[in-house]
């Protein structure tokens, strides 16, 4: 009869499922916490930021942290959004036309000012006025090579000359970069070279933002997919 003792099977089994379990409880936490904290904390710095600033130029007796033995979040921000919706009350009546025209006028013969100007405003009309709602196409286009494929989003169309590079002319298509979405490339290309995509706009950004980890889901029904504009030059 052998002396050998036969291996334990069943505790090293035990313990590696543990172990597993536990690696998933981690990683359940991190996926559930880490997202709500930072959105929190960057939440906090902008407030705190905007406090900070707009707070210091209050005079004492308006300022309501001066009667409380704390500061209250938030005075700044309420102060800023309340400014900023007089601004828009004031401006759209005839003297604040006539004074954003008068403004205008005096930036438009400072050579580097106003073009600075004009493109800040209209990046800020394209996205809150919403005057560019093809911007809201998902397309994928070869870039920057032929064969390497990109998510890219339809902003319009240049007129001018810029059309005559190709018979059919030419879409304006922003590609992003990944993960810095904020960055990127304006490139013109034909309709027929342009793919349409089925992606919503939060699901390509999501995707560009985790480098393709979080995907949207495979199965999908047609009637929850976005409505794809065949006609994007129209």
């Amino acid at each position: 009869m052998s002396d050998e003792t036969p291996p334990e099977v069943r505790p090293i089994s035990f313990h590696l499922t543990l172990l597993g379990r536990l690696r998933a409880y981690l990683f359940a936490g991190i996926l559930i916490t880490a997202p709500i904290s930072i959105t929190i904390y960057t939440t906090w710095i902008v407030v705190r930021f905007v406090d900070e600033r707009v707070t210091a130029l209050l005079p004492a007796p308006y300022n309501p942290n001066h009667y409380l033995p704390f500061n209250v979040p938030g005075i700044g921000l309420i102060i800023v959004l309340a400014a900023l919706t007089v601004v828009g009350w004031l401006t759209a009546g005839f003297f604040g036309r006539l004074f954003v025209r008068v403004s205008e006028g005096m930036l438009a013969r400072m050579p580097i000012v106003r073009s600075i100007y004009g493109a800040l405003k209209q990046i800020f009309e394209t996205i809150l006025a919403r005057q560019a709602a093809t911007f809201r196409q998902v397309v994928l286009v070869q870039f920057p090579r032929e064969g390497m494929w990109r998510i890219g989003f339809i902003t319009g169309t240049t007129p001018g000359n810029t059309q005559d590079v190709s018979p059919e002319g030419v879409l304006n298509v922003f590609v992003p970069n990944s993960p810095n979405i904020t960055a990127g490339f304006l490139v013109f290309i034909p309709p027929s070279e342009i793919v349409e995509c089925d992606l919503t706009p939060e699901e390509a950004l999501k995707l560009l933002v985790s480098g393709g980890i979080a995907a949207p889901p495979p199965h999908r029904t047609a009637a929850a997919r976005p409505a794809v504009n065949r006609n994007a030059r129209a």
